[in-house]
């Protein structure tokens, strides 16, 4: 894996709520902070899940896709300049989606996120995900979180 081209990218992943083990963006190559990102992720193949879907012939969940598109969109939204970041930012809709392809061990999947609408804690998206240039993954989606505690200071 080449090196992160924004630095960003650790900052960002760290106002999201899921652990290391859970994340599915390890880097970014685009952002315009609050609008629009791209980035990928790459399938080692050592992943546990991988073992069990399917046996012999691995390959990302369709969930796991979708669950990518949603990160890089709370990446993307919580670069904001104008607004806070939310805390427990989290995936809470699925307003479309549409699993066109796969993954597999070996491959980089490449993520686009933009944010198309913000309504108080809502955060409406749009993402795709594609896979050597097939599109894998077309997906509507909906965050949510909680305006973050002021820092004690």
């Amino acid at each position: 894996m080449s090196p992160d081209p924004i630095p960003a990218l650790p900052a960002a992943l760290a106002r999201l709520p899921h652990g290391p083990e859970f994340r599915f963006v390890d880097r970014l190559d685009e952002l315009v902070p609050g609008r629009s990102g791209t980035g990928e992720y790459a399938l080692r193949g050592d992943e546990p899940w991988l073992a069990g879907h399917f046996p012999g012939d691995p390959l990302m969940p369709g969930v796991l896709l979708l669950e990518a598109a949603a990160q890089l969109a709370g990446v993307v939204a919580q670069s904001d300049p104008a607004v806070a970041p939310l805390a427990d930012l989290k995936l809470t809709g699925i307003q479309s989606a549409k699993i066109t392809g796969t993954a597999r061990p070996g491959e980089t999947i490449r993520i686009t996120a933009s944010i198309t609408a913000r309504l108080g804690n809502l955060i409406q998206a749009e993402a795709t995900a594609r896979v050597d240039g097939r599109t894998v993954l077309v997906a509507g989606i909906v965050l949510a979180g909680r305006p973050a505690a002021p820092e004690a200071g």
